[in-house]
C-alpha cells in the first residue's frame, strides 16, 4: 500500500512539475510598441520624443561652393595673401559644409520651453603665404587642426610642401546653442541688434559692410516682450569679446611708412571684458513687411599704455550704435519679390557697421602708372577708438547702409541686385597726431595728402535656380571698392612676408576686389 501511495504522489509531483514548466513556456503578451507621433503644434517636421511631451525637429543643409578670385570662402581680396594679387593669390577657394541643427519644444504653464543647437562641419581648401624667407619658403594657411571655437578659422598649421598628415580634420563650428523660456533667451544666438536677414538682404556674399551681422551667433542673455499684432521688443546683454571688438589703437606706436602701406596705425591695446554690450530692439512685423529699430552700447576698455601696469591707462569710454531696418513685401513687380534695406550709425562701436566677416582693416595692392612706383596700395583700418600714451580715448565714427531687391522670375528662378556702403571717420585728435603739421604720417616722405578716413562701396548681383524643392544652385558676383584718402608715393621700410612684397615705392591709390561665389546647397 505504501508503495502504491508513493508511486501516486511521485506521479502527481511529476505532473505538476511538467505543468509548471509548460506554463512558464507560454508566450507573454508583449508591451505595446510606442510609435513616433507627429507633433503639429510648432509646424511641419516636428515629432514627439517617445515617452515624453517634448517635440523635436532635425534639420540642416549640405553645401558645396567655390569662391573665384580670392583666398577666402567668405570675403574678397581684402588682406594677405589675396590682397597681394600676385603668385600667392588663389584663383579659387572651395569649401564643403554640413550644417546640423536640433530644435526641441515643450509646452508648459509658463509657455513653450525651447532649445536650439546649430553646428557646422566644414572642409575648406587653403593657400600659401610668404614667410619672408630668403629661399622663398611659404606657409600653408588652411585649417589643418579641428577648430571648435565657432570663430573663423585662423592659421593653425604650416607646411613647406603641403605634406602635413592631418589634412582630413577640417573644422567644427558651433553657431547657435540657446534656451528660450518665458520670454528669455540664454546662450549663443543672433544678436538682437541685427536685422532679420543679418548680412544677407539678398546676397550669399558674406563680406557685406553697412550693418551688423552676427551670423554665427553671439553669447547673450535676452528678454523679449511680445505685445501682439506683430510688435515685439527685446533687451539684451551680449558678449563683445569674440566678434564685436574692432580695436583700441595706441597711435604712439605708429610709423609713417607702415601706417600708409600696411594699415598699421599703432598698437592694439584691448583690455579684458568689463561689461557686455547692451542692446535694445523694437520690431513691427506685419503682412506688408517689417520695420526694426536697434540701439547698442559698447564699453571700450584699454589695458595699458605700455607693457606693464605702472605705465598707466586711459579711462573706459562707451561707444554706441543705432540701426534702422525695413523690409517691404508683396511689391507689384511679382509674387514673392522683396526689398530689404538697413542703415546704421556708430560712435566707438565700429563692428555694428563693419561686421566681423567683412572686417575693418583692408590692405590691397595693385598696379601703378607713375614713374618710379613699383605698384600701388590701399591700406586702411577702422578701430573702435584711438589714443596716444598719456591721453584719453577718442571714438571713431562710422555710418553705412546696405540693401537688396529680389525678383522671382518664376517658381524656379530668382535674381537679386544688392549694394552696400560704409564710411569711417577718425576724430580730430587722431588726425592731428597722424596728419597735423608734426604728424607721423604727414611727415613721411612722399605723402602729398594725409587723411586716415576711408569709404567702402559694394555692388553685386546673384541668380538662383531651384530645380526641385530644397535644392538650389547660385552664382553671386560681388565688387568692392576701397576709397582711401591718402595720396602720394611712399617707400616701405620692411618686406611684407605674407604678401611677398619688396621694399619699394608704392603709390597710395584706391583699389578694387571682384569675387564670384558659386554654390550648390541641399536643405533637409
Amino acid at each position: 500500500m505504501k508503495l502504491v501511495k508513493s508511486l501516486l504522489l511521485g506521479s502527481a509531483a511529476g505532473l505538476l512539475a511538467v505543468g509548471g514548466a509548460q506554463a512558464a513556456d507560454l508566450p507573454v503578451k508583449a508591451k505595446a510598441v510606442e510609435y513616433v507621433k507627429i507633433c503639429s503644434l510648432y509646424g511641419a517636421g516636428f515629432y514627439y520624443i517617445p515617452g515624453t511631451d517634448t517635440c523635436i525637429k532635425l534639420g540642416g543643409y549640405l553645401r558645396a561652393e567655390a569662391a573665384i578670385n580670392t583666398n577666402s570662402d567668405y570675403s574678397g581680396q581684402f588682406a594677405a595673401p589675396a590682397g597681394a594679387k600676385n603668385r600667392l593669390s588663389n584663383y579659387y577657394t572651395a569649401r564643403a559644409r554640413e550644417d546640423f541643427n536640433i530644435d526641441t519644444r515643450t509646452a508648459t504653464e509658463y509657455g513653450v520651453v525651447r532649445t536650439f543647437f546649430d553646428g557646422v562641419f566644414s572642409w575648406t581648401t587653403g593657400g600659401y603665404q610668404g614667410t619672408g624667407s630668403a629661399t622663398g619658403a611659404t606657409a600653408y594657411t588652411g585649417t589643418l587642426a579641428l577648430n571648435t571655437s565657432g570663430a573663423t578659422p585662423a592659421l593653425v598649421g604650416s607646411s613647406i610642401n603641403g605634406t602635413d598628415g592631418n589634412t582630413s580634420a577640417g573644422s567644427l563650428g558651433v553657431y547657435y546653442a540657446f534656451i528660450q523660456f518665458a520670454g528669455f533667451t540664454m546662450g549663443k544666438a543672433v544678436s538682437q541688434f541685427d536685422a532679420p536677414w543679418t548680412n544677407y538682404p539678398g546676397n550669399n556674399f558674406d563680406g557685406l559692410v553697412g550693418g551688423s551681422g552676427t551670423v554665427t551667433g553671439i553669447l547673450q542673455f535676452t528678454y523679449t516682450a511680445d505685445f501682439g499684432q506683430g510688435i515685439t521688443a527685446s533687451f539684451s546683454a551680449e558678449d563683445p569679446s569674440a566678434y564685436m571688438q574692432a580695436g583700441n589703437i595706441n597711435l604712439s606706436g605708429a610709423a609713417g611708412p607702415s601706417g600708409v602701406t600696411g594699415a598699421a596705425l599703432g598698437s592694439n591695446a584691448i583690455g579684458g571684458t568689463r561689461s557686455p554690450n547692451l542692446v535694445g530692439m523694437l520690431r513691427v512685423d506685419q503682412a506688408w513687411g517689417l520695420f526694426q529699430a536697434s540701439v547698442a552700447a559698447h564699453d571700450n576698455h584699454v589695458a595699458y599704455y605700455g607693457a606693464t601696469e605702472p605705465t598707466g591707462h586711459p579711462d573706459d569710454k562707451w561707444g554706441w550704435a543705432i540701426q534702422l531696418a525695413l523690409s517691404i513685401k508683396n511689391i507689384p513687380t511679382g509674387a514673392g519679390d522683396v526689398i530689404n534695406v538697413s542703415a546704421v550709425y556708430t560712435d566707438g562701436a565700429t563692428r555694428y557697421n563693419f561686421q566681423n566677416l567683412a572686417g575693418s582693416t583692408y590692405t590691397v595692392y595693385g598696379t601703378s602708372s607713375l614713374a618710379g612706383a613699383y605698384g600701388s596700395v590701399a591700406a586702411v583700418t577702422a578701430p573702435d577708438t584711438t589714443f596716444t600714451t598719456g591721453s584719453q580715448q577718442e571714438n571713431v565714427k562710422t555710418w553705412g547702409f546696405r540693401g537688396a531687391y529680389t525678383h522671382n522670375w518664376d517658381p524656379f528662378w530668382n535674381t537679386a541686385i544688392y549694394g552696400a556702403y560704409a564710411q569711417a571717420q577718425f576724430g580730430s585728435g587722431a588726425k592731428t597726431f597722424l596728419c597735423g603739421p608734426a604728424g607721423i604720417i604727414a611727415l613721411t616722405a612722399g605723402v602729398t595728402s594725409c587723411n586716415p578716413d576711408f569709404n567702402i562701396g559694394q555692388v553685386g548681383v546673384i541668380t538662383r535656380w531651384t530645380p526641385v524643392k530644397n535644392l538650389t544652385f547660385s552664382a553671386d558676383l560681388a565688387w568692392t571698392n576701397i576709397d582711401q584718402k591718402y595720396a602720394g608715393v611712399v617707400t616701405t621700410t620692411a618686406i611684407s612676408g605674407p604678401n611677398a612684397k619688396p621694399i619699394a615705392a608704392y603709390e597710395l591709390k584706391d583699389q578694387n576686389s571682384l569675387v564670384l561665389l558659386l554654390r550648390a546647397q541641399r536643405n533637409w
